[in-house]
């Protein structure tokens, strides 16, 4: 087949899908690497995917900061140990802007459709733009908590007044005054509801099941301990060798020796007993399952906020929403101006609403039919150098999920240098590695607390864990530190093919003209 190199544009390296941390950290990572042919790809107008679009009052991370950051970033000026909303995304722009990303950053431009060619071996990437890039490998970085889940709920639509989710909050509407329904107790709401309490003529929280709320340990970072962090790198590595290792304790706990979060159920009663004087209030607060089954939380707000006297708790469950009320299953009205969901995100739908087509076609969700798994949460077997950040079972109830990104992104990168290095090769990790290696993670997960009864965004609706990680975050990192070549198919491919106007993955349309740096 005659190639013409004047005319056929030649492919980029990677195009990386989001701008959070992961395809921020992924971006670096090539660049220091001396790649320099691909692009990021971000459907807002904005970087920063999960601390962008959360901007409601109390947004904060539940990792301290030395830990939720890059390991190779950390000469920071943090005001606070746990960050806020807007330092953290203040430290994306930051990181982006030091390693001279934003060239690659391509804003407002949503993936509609991705597909794998097997001759080229090269993944054809159709944009909300209209245009099709070529690249010989795709790279995800869209998180697992990225689209608002909101529940379904007869008479939802006739509601009258305001209605919006925690991750798309309106600050345009004012609480002063209103009579406010909060529906969830996630993360997310337990930091929000004190603003909610405080603005609000009367509010009522509607609880599914209590979650564990522990105190946080915050503070400001003084002047002096930016300056010495500076000065004395060994500080930085110390103080996030410290964190590290008090988080990773508390997966031994969940993962098996339970025992270990005895101190912290402790520590949960009392901060409790101390907030709350009201004993039935308390009862209702308190959660009828193990501590950790649930994302443990830890807020300094929300139980305070709970005990005020324009404050109501629902523990029923809500049989319908009318034009200015909720009716609860026990038939009460509760007259409500302004309806808040902090029911969290739709997090087991990994990459919708994508559409990924891989060898012979075969879509991913069709793949994901049983809930989703992948090889060390990166790899799909039928999807050469399709590579995910954040993917199934990577995430983590007890350490920083920035750790675990930068594990994912080691592979990855050596996984881009064995396909440069390999021009006619793709790579497939193969059926049974993928079978065998989850077999394994999903018999670990089983002993762990996440079992043990209660429902959980970690947990699919067939009852399979597709979110967690089974193991110790220093494990993962171990089994990521380089590309294991030998788990993987090679397929021969031809990256310069010509792409006809009748290729079946391109329609009638037509490749930009993007060269390879």
């Amino acid at each position: 087949m005659k190639r013409d190199d004047a005319v056929m544009p030649q492919p980029l390296t990677a195009v990386i899908v989001g701008t959070g941390f992961g395809g921020i950290g992924m971006a670096i990572k090539l660049r220091k690497a001396g790649v320099t042919a691909f692009v990021l790809l971000e459907k807002s107008d904005q970087i920063g995917g999960t601390w962008r679009d959360n901007t409601y009052p109390g947004a904060a991370c539940d990792v301290p900061s030395p830990l939720y950051s890059f390991s190779f970033e950390q000469d920071f000026d943090w005001p606070r140990f746990y960050s806020r909303q807007q330092d953290i995304h203040r430290y994306q722009l930051h990181c982006v802007s030091k390693y001279g990303i934003a060239p690659h950053v391509r804003l407002n431009t949503e993936v509609r459709r991705a597909a794998f060619d097997e001759r080229s071996g090269l993944w054809q990437v159709e944009t909300s733009r209209g245009e099709v890039l070529r690249a010989r490998a795709l790279i995800t970085a869209t998180g697992q908590l990225n689209r608002p889940a909101y529940p379904k709920i007869a008479g939802l639509e006739s509601f009258r007044g305001k209605v919006f989710h925690s991750a798309r909050w309106d600050h345009g509407h004012d609480l002063r005054g209103k009579r406010v329904a909060v529906i969830g107790t996630g993360a997310s709401a337990i930091q929000f509801v004190a603003h909610v309490v405080e603005k609000a003529a009367h509010a009522t929280l509607f609880q599914r099941t209590a979650p564990y709320v522990l105190p946080k340990p915050d503070r400001n970072i003084t002047r002096v301990e930016h300056w010495l962090h500076r000065r004395v790198p060994f500080l930085q590595k110390l103080v996030r060798g410290t964190v590290y290792s008090v988080f990773e304790s508390l997966g031994v706990g969940l993962l098996k020796f339970r025992p270990v979060l005895a101190p912290m159920k402790a520590l949960w009663k009392l901060h409790l007993r101390l907030t709350i004087k009201d004993r039935a209030l308390r009862a209702k607060l308190t959660p009828d399952y193990p501590i950790g089954c649930k994302r443990i939380l830890f807020d300094n707000t929300y139980y305070r906020a709970l005990a005020k006297p324009n404050v109501s708790v629902e523990t029923g469950g809500i049989r319908e929403i009318g034009a200015n009320c909720i009716v609860t299953d026990d038939g009460t009205r509760h007259e409500v101006d302004t309806l808040i969901f902090g029911t969290g995100f739709a997090a087991s739908g990994f990459l919708a609403p994508m559409e990924i087509r891989g060898r012979s076609d075969r879509e991913l969700s069709a793949a994901w039919r049983d809930g989703a798994e992948a090889y060390l949460g990166i790899t799909v077997s039928g999807f050469p150098n399709l590579y995910m950040l954040y993917g199934p079972n990577t995430n983590l109830g007890h350490n920083s999920i920035v750790y675990m990104l930068e594990s994912q992104i080691q592979y990855v990168s050596d996984a881009i240098a064995r396909l440069r290095a390999s021009p006619d090769t793709s790579f497939d990790v193969r059926p049974d590695v993928q079978s065998a290696f989850n077999r394994q993670l999903q018999h670990a997960l089983g002993n762990a607390v996440w079992a043990e009864g209660c429902k959980s965004w970690y947990i699919n609706a067939s009852g399979k864990n597709t979110n967690n990680w089974g193991g110790l975050t220093f494990t993962y990192r171990r089994l990521t530190r380089r590309f294991d070549r030998v788990n993987y198919d090679a397929i021969a491919t031809d990256p310069l093919v010509p792409l006809t106007a009748d290729d079946p993955h391109l329609a009638t349309r037509s490749a930009p003209a993007i060269a390879a740096a």
